[in-house]
């Protein structure tokens, strides 16, 4: 069953009068429960690919159909519920709240839903990646690593039914990389999740059913990732 599919996805820009696009006739269909890898190089459209994906900006044309829900053209405040309960984000910006600890941070978004099991269910995914420590620190207090793998467990509090991770791993050394890409398979295995996510570890990709290569804004095919 397919939980994601784009038609015909193309997102430009203008720039002093040129329109330029930096993806162009994107057509993409994800299973659920699938582990998909996009590959390519730097300014290939990887990020922009994955936030029109989640509904995080809009296509210039081109059609995001989520869970069967066609939401293309979806206000603010219809896509705002869909992303907290069904969707998990680890892009490369933390987008931590400098005014909340770890643990607050990756409890708030099952606070939202009024989940009473939002505090014990943020301590045990700090504790699952090394975090335990260092639970009542600010982000300020925090190392870049230290902030990705709570952004990390943010993401995953709500039990998802699809993750979006832009490069999850990036800021982490081989150990900490190791220890989210286990978590992100064990919300995969426990909870039928479907990852969807950037990468330019060969390691990572890997453990995926799919690797799609983007190159200049558009696909230009898939390559096997047990090669």
């Amino acid at each position: 069953m397919k939980i994601l599919e784009s038609k015909e996805l193309t997102r430009c820009y203008t720039v002093g009068g040129v329109e330029i696009s930096v993806l162009e006739g994107v057509s993409l269909s994800v299973e659920a429960g699938e582990f998909l890898v996009v590959k390519g190089s730097s300014g290939s459209g990887k990020s922009t690919l994955l936030s029109l994906l989640s509904g995080l900006d809009r296509p210039t044309r081109g059609q995001v159909i989520l869970d069967g829900a066609d939401i293309t053209h979806w206000s603010e405040d219809r896509l705002a519920p869909l992303r907290n309960e069904k969707i998990g984000f680890v892009f490369q910006g933390f987008h931590l709240v400098p005014s909340l600890t770890a643990l607050e941070n990756v409890a708030f978004p099952a606070e939202l839903k009024g989940d009473l099991r939002a505090t014990s269910r943020a301590l045990d995914l700090l504790r699952r990646v090394g975090m335990e420590a260092r639970k009542d620190n600010f982000p300020h207090q925090l190392s870049g690593g230290e902030k990705q793998r709570a952004a990390i467990c943010r993401a995953l509090v709500n039990r998802p039914r699809i993750v979006f991770a832009d490069e999850p791993t990036g800021n982490l050394d081989s150990v900490g990389g190791q220890a989210v890409l286990d978590l992100l398979l064990e919300l995969r295995r426990q909870e039928g999740a479907t990852l969807l996510m950037v990468t330019h570890s060969m390691d990572i990709a890997r453990s995926a059913d799919r690797i799609v290569l983007l190159e200049d804004g558009r696909i230009q095919g898939e390559i096997p990732p047990h090669s």
